[in-house]
């Protein structure tokens, strides 16, 4: 079992920024392809962007391109997703899985509010 601890998230103003980190303990974790999500309530929970395990490869959804950047440091086991020009509209739960085969794991969600 891998263990996923989201953390980095909170209120910010239209604009703004944050990053959130995603860290494991899970020693084999370069091998792990990473991505974070997205949940509003009532909804389905959206990929916003995936990273390759030696973090050469990424892709974003269409709605964060060009504003999130995700990125990875495999010395430290950590995921990272940095958020620029914050929307309203980015406001969620965000989530970040682990996948490696048919083997999937989540962490438990970190609050990002962003108020107009």
């Amino acid at each position: 079992q891998v263990q996923l601890v989201e953390s980095g998230g909170g209120l910010v103003q239209a604009g703004g920024s944050l990053r959130l980190s995603c860290a494991s303990s899970e020693p084999t974790f370069r091998r792990y392809v990473m991505s974070w999500f997205r949940q509003d309530p009532g909804k389905e929970r959206d990929l916003v962007a995936t990273i390759s395990g030696d973090g050469a490869i990424t892709a974003y959804g269409d709605s964060v391109k060009g504003r999130f950047t995700i990125s990875r440091d495999n010395a430290k086991n950590t995921v990272y997703l940095q958020m620029n020009s914050l929307k309203p509209e980015d406001t969620a739960v965000y989530y970040c899985k682990a996948t490696m085969g048919k083997n999937q794991y989540w962490g438990q969600g970190t609050q990002v509010t962003v108020s107009s």
